[in-house]
């Protein structure tokens, strides 16, 4: 019985090896191309045809050189080197690209002596549907590659910085060195001011220009998703992450700028692993092990008081002065009242682009409407302002009339329906009654807040997309500010 067990396993042995001879020999007799490469990666053996094909007449001549003298752009060495197959490739050549596979040539201790590869089509045109559809794929994606390259350039420069006012100019001498060094740069300013444009400047004007700037609103996302917004997570990390992870915006700012809007809403947990990262220069996406090398300039921005923010601790102090090393104050626009007509021009010239109209102007008494007012919503409120006298002026020139009803909700400056606002009005003492920064600043989120509603329908929702703020930052405005919904 034994012996005949020896048989048997001798004759499939037999088999086995007149079936890879079998198989090697239609290979090569149906190829158009074979050749063979030693543990050197030198060419042991190419048949007539495949040799004919990079100019050797006479397939000797081709013997003991090395496959790429033989075989441009060949990968026969890869294979040798790796020990492992090349199933499917094209291999492009003077002449036409070629499907090619390449298996490594094992002894039997498993150890790779050679390698043997085969041309399966000398010519495309039987895979055109499969290449057509490859090549249609690959170009989607580059253009898409170009797209959200082009959308993570820097969008302004610091020529869309108006104005020539002495506080304009100190702000722009500020940023222009901030961009010459790689610090982080932390913009403090009222909203509406142009921290984010500031921001896109400094990294257009910086060495990281051509890479990515990434922006993240902290405001603007909830606080259980920003530590996955900023560094990603590997598959399977949390439900519906099974199939594939997710890039945070640390990732995707490579090389470039990571611009933190809003940073004093950033919650103390997230704080201490911010503040590590930039001490670190590395993190781990959730759910992984693996450490990421990061080489992100850090331009932070926010409206918040961030110094009482650390007494109060609510920010943390290490984070602080770790952000605050280049600080520019960003000065509101009663500041700066010298740069409110050229602004304002800047800005109907955009608008008349856009709603197609023609070149529109501001009467003199318009422009003084303009700089008597004190913006405490900045430059975003001046652009809604304008805004709404063109769409709603029938004429191209606008006065001081079509300003007056929008201004301070209708209001003007320092009038109310009677004609005067009782606050802007002497006391007893005679003293000049004025209303509070702080107090102008909630009237007027709250009346923006209530128009926006209001025109939503009620719909915080609707609302929250027509401003472009998250709909639970909405929600704890409403709160905060007793909006009736």
């Amino acid at each position: 019985m034994e012996i005949e067990t020896t048989a048997l396993l001798a004759d499939y042995d037999h088999v086995r090896k007149l079936a890879m001879q079998s198989l090697f020999q239609s290979l090569d007799k149906f190829s158009e191309g074979t050749v063979i490469v030693d543990r050197n990666a030198r060419v042991v053996w190419i048949n007539r045809d495949y040799a004919a094909r990079f100019g050797f007449n006479d397939p000797a001549a081709a013997i003991g050189l090395d496959c790429e003298a033989v075989i441009p752009n060949s990968m026969m060495r890869d294979v040798v080197k790796g020990g492992e197959p090349i199933l499917l490739d094209i291999l492009e050549t003077d002449r036409d690209p070629i499907v090619v596979t390449r298996l490594p040539i094992k002894d039997d201790n498993g150890e790779t002596i050679g390698a043997v590869g085969f041309v399966l089509f000398n010519e495309l045109r039987g895979l055109s549907p499969l290449f057509s559809q490859y090549a249609r794929l690959r170009a989607e994606l580059i253009s898409t590659r170009q797209s959200l390259a082009q959308v993570r350039r820097a969008k302004y420069s610091f020529s869309s910085l108006i104005g020539t006012s002495a506080a304009s100019l100190e702000v722009k001498r500020q940023a222009r060195r901030a961009a010459r060094l790689a610090s982080p740069v932390l913009l403090l300013g009222e909203t509406g001011t142009g921290k984010e444009l500031l921001a896109h400047a400094i990294h257009g004007a910086s060495g990281r220009a051509d890479a990515p700037l990434v922006t993240v609103n902290v405001a603007a996302i909830p606080d259980t998703l920003l530590e996955l917004e900023f560094f990603g997570a590997e598959a399977g990390a949390y439900t519906g992450a099974e199939r594939k992870g997710r890039i945070g915006k640390f990732e995707l700012a490579q090389g470039g700028t990571l611009f933190l809007d809003e940073i004093g809403d950033m919650p103390l947990a997230l704080q201490g692993k911010l503040l590590r990262v930039l001490q670190e220069q590395e993190f781990e996406p959730l759910g992984s092990n693996r450490i990421v090398h990061t080489d992100v300039r850090i331009i932070a921005a926010t409206a918040a008081d961030l110094p009482a923010l650390v007494a109060q601790g609510r920010f943390r102090a290490d984070l602080y002065y770790r952000l605050n090393v280049l600080m520019i104050r960003v000065p509101p626009l009663r500041e700066r009242l010298a740069d409110i007509e050229a602004m304002a021009y800047a800005i109907l010239d955009k608008l008349a682009v856009e709603s197609g109209a023609g070149h529109l102007e501001l009467d003199k008494d318009a422009l003084a409407v303009l700089c008597a007012y004190t913006w405490p919503g900045n430059v975003r409120e001046l652009r809604n302002t304008l805004e709404r006298a063109v769409l709603l002026s029938d004429s191209e020139r606008i006065d001081a009339r079509s300003l007056a009803r929008f201004i301070g909700d209708g209001r003007g400056q320092r009038r109310d329906d009677e004609g005067g606002d009782p606050r802007d009005t002497p006391d007893e003492s005679g003293a000049q009654q004025y209303q509070q920064y702080g107090e102008a600043m909630r009237d007027y989120e709250r009346r923006f807040l209530t128009d926006a509603l209001r025109a939503a329908g009620g719909q915080v929702t609707k609302a929250a997309a027509q401003i472009g703020m998250a709909r639970a930052t909405l929600y704890r405005r409403i709160v905060a500010l007793g909006i009736d919904v």
